[in-house]
């Protein structure tokens, strides 16, 4: 068979962006961080995990070795050459450090402009636009209008959201609009109808509204729930998952992903909560996959649970989890089949703030058939979406070379 799985490990970066200078994030090294935080005793907590960071499955793929390349030192732990598959880093080109850019690139179609992005003051958006926002949605106000982190900002104004109808309205460093509301009190349907208004009030270079419902009673017992929606724009051109898509190929989008593309090509979409269910429905989806088929999921819990969070104990541990399921994803591959898996960009949780950091990202790609080896340094994260392209029979892109040659 010839099929496709795509694994993108959301913010897992390895450090050693070229220009990360220009967003501030210089010296930034997700992978690299947590790994010294581990082996320093920084990464302890009871219940959950102690010791150096221990990701076996991963180092044999490679990722120790696409850490050194990245920024020349290896991560404590991460020690031992690659001996089951191709490994390598790549580094981006599309003028971001966010969630759209970084998968339309590794889908093979970066980003020709500048986004925009909402100033670091208070209020953050134009008067002009909550104006609109709160007329369209006949709103009594918004609450927050400033950066902020989601679940900070949520145990700040969340009772007032309650009591009042109005809801949390904030960005962060991407080029994003978020609306936090409580499912039950503001109501689900209106809170995601509204952010369908938001978008449509918005320039097409904001890259995404992210609806943020939560439930709970009080400030101390809010969460996030499963139900986010992100309305993102569509990509500037045709990505791995159009063309596989046009070629009458089968395509299956687990978690984020078919919002991310703005159900482009998305094929049939699957939903689940947590890393481990997202890995379990990709999985699931790949085993009854055709010939020429394509998997694509993110695992998002990386990025929105432990690394925005700044939580470096709950990010190593979750590698680790990873890093024990690698084995089933080898399972489920059938000769033929080729499995990538690589991050959209970083989000070091020992930096400062609570954003994104530009780092570049590990490749590691392996199957039945595939030798250990390195693709090296692949200068835009196109790459990875030409090389499965060729894998899958599919042409060249418009952009990206693929390292099958």
């Amino acid at each position: 068979m010839t099929r496709a799985l795509l694994i993108v490990l959301d913010s897992v970066g390895i450090g050693g962006a070229p220009d990360a200078a220009r967003f501030g994030d210089e010296g930034g090294d997700t992978v690299g961080h947590i790994a010294e935080a581990c082996a320093e005793g920084r990464g302890d907590r009871d219940g959950l995990r102690k010791g150096p960071l221990r990701v076996p499955n991963l180092v044999a793929l490679g990722l120790g070795e696409a850490c050194r390349l990245a920024t020349g030192r290896t991560p404590p732990g991460l020690e031992g050459g690659a001996t089951t598959g191709l490994w390598g880093a790549a580094e981006e080109v599309s003028s971001g450090k966010d969630t759209p850019s970084g998968h339309w690139e590794i889908a093979g179609q970066p980003v020709p402009f500048d986004w925009i992005y909402f100033p670091k003051t208070e209020p953050s958006f134009p008067k002009a636009l909550t104006d609109a926002l709160i007329a369209a949605g006949d709103l009594p106000g918004i609450l927050g209008d400033r950066h902020a982190s989601g679940t900070a900002i949520i145990a700040e104004l969340g009772e007032e959201s309650v009591r009042t109808g109005k809801p949390i309205v904030y960005t962060s460093a991407d080029s994003v609009l978020q609306i936090a509301a409580h499912e039950e009190a503001f109501g689900l349907e209106r809170l995601l109808a509204l952010c369908e208004t938001a978008r449509g009030l918005l320039d097409r270079r904001v890259g995404r509204v992210i609806a943020r419902p939560f439930l709970g009673a009080d400030a101390a017992s809010f969460r996030r729930t499963a139900n986010r929606r992100d309305y993102a724009v569509p990509p500037p051109g045709p990505t791995l998952l159009a063309r596989a898509t046009t070629a009458g190929r089968e395509v299956v989008s687990v978690g984020k992903i078919g919002d991310i593309f703005a159900h482009e090509g998305t094929g049939q979409i699957v939903k689940a909560a947590g890393n481990a269910a997202l890995l379990d429905a990709a999985l699931s989806a790949f085993r009854g996959l055709a010939d020429g088929g394509l998997a694509f999921v993110n695992l998002i819990d990386f990025d929105t649970e432990f690394g925005h969070r700044r939580d470096v104990a709950g990010y190593a541990a979750a590698l680790e989890a990873f890093d024990t399921r690698i084995p089933d994803i080898r399972a489920a591959l059938f000769p033929g089949d080729l499995c990538v898996i690589t991050a959209d960009h970083g989000c070091d949780p020992t930096w400062l703030g609570a954003d994104h950091t530009r780092e570049r990202v590990p490749v590691l790609a392996f199957g039945p058939d595939v030798e250990a080896g390195t693709i090296g340094l692949r200068r835009t994260l196109a790459d990875i979406g030409a090389t499965l392209g060729a894998h899958l029979g599919l042409g060249p892109g418009p952009h990206g070379a693929s390292w099958l040659g």
